[in-house]
């Protein structure tokens, strides 16, 4: 019996999703371990896709597999054992050919961004001091990254992938300029390794004025490489929706949608 779990965490202490060979605290370690003392055997969690460390989820879908119904309330068990970094909001039965991963039509991450220090927002915003942006070249250059097909250019390990090629359905960026505080989403089917995080950075490259729209126009047509081009710090990035078409999932319980006021 397959089930998916609806979750999510704080990605603050934890060395990504993917348990690794050696432990090293993260999520995946960590809910495994749980749902292994909670059933007393083994149990493998599938997660709908992998984070980097120090990245956070408001939605993420667990996959596991039983071979019965649980006789307790599993829910209610799996938040009591986890820690308060990650918390557990919905458990559905789903059939066997429905996966948390491949089954997924679309992701939806959001990063954060604040301009003037503000110990509330430090841990799930990421703060760019002493930064002057010019927002409206920002935004045309989150609109270029929405007319992009292929994001090797954006990709941290671009070879280990059998493509590049993304369809982003959405780009868009917010600003509140009175409170320094910015948003960047993007919607695509699937997301390839610091893709996120990548555009960020040249976003505020951009916006910086280290970089024309024209050259990253060049960037992402692989008409110019940057070599040194580093990604945005990990903390402001939200894995924030993943999308089933069988399934409907809660939204209510959200950190992000405080985060989102005034950037909407």
């Amino acid at each position: 019996m397959r089930y998916f779990i609806h979750l999510g965490f704080d990605g603050t202490p934890y060395r990504g999703w993917q348990r690794q060979t050696k432990p090293r605290n993260t999520v995946q370690e960590v809910i495994e371990d749980i749902l292994s003392k909670v059933f007393k055997k083994e149990v493998t969690a599938n997660g709908c896709g992998r984070t980097d460390a120090g990245v956070h989820s408001s939605q993420y879908v667990v996959q596991i597999e039983l071979d019965e119904d649980p006789s307790f309330d599993l829910m209610f068990r799996l938040n009591k054992n986890l820690p308060d970094t990650i918390a557990v909001f919905e458990i559905f039965e789903v059939d066997n050919n429905q996966h948390a991963r491949h089954s997924a039509v679309s992701r939806t991450y959001d990063y954060f961004i604040h301009l003037k220090k503000d110990p509330i927002l430090i841990r799930y915003s990421s703060f760019y001091e002493d930064l002057t942006l010019d927002f409206d070249l920002m935004k045309k250059a989150a609109g270029l990254i929405l007319k992009t097909k292929d994001f090797r250019p954006l990709c941290k390990q671009p070879d280990v992938y059998k493509n590049t090629l993304c369809r982003v359905t959405n780009s868009e960026l917010f600003i509140n300029e009175d409170k320094g505080r910015l948003r960047f989403t993007i919607t695509s089917n699937r997301f390839l390794r610091g893709m996120v995080r990548y555009c960020v950075f040249f976003l505020l490259q951009v916006g910086s004025g280290k970089m024309t729209l024209a050259e990253f126009e060049e960037v992402l047509n692989r008409k110019k490489q940057l070599k040194d081009k580093q990604p945005a710090l990990p903390n402001g990035l939200f894995l924030s929706r993943i999308d089933y078409p069988f399934l409907e999932l809660e939204d209510s319980h959200h950190l992000i949608k405080m985060l989102k006021v005034g950037l909407e």
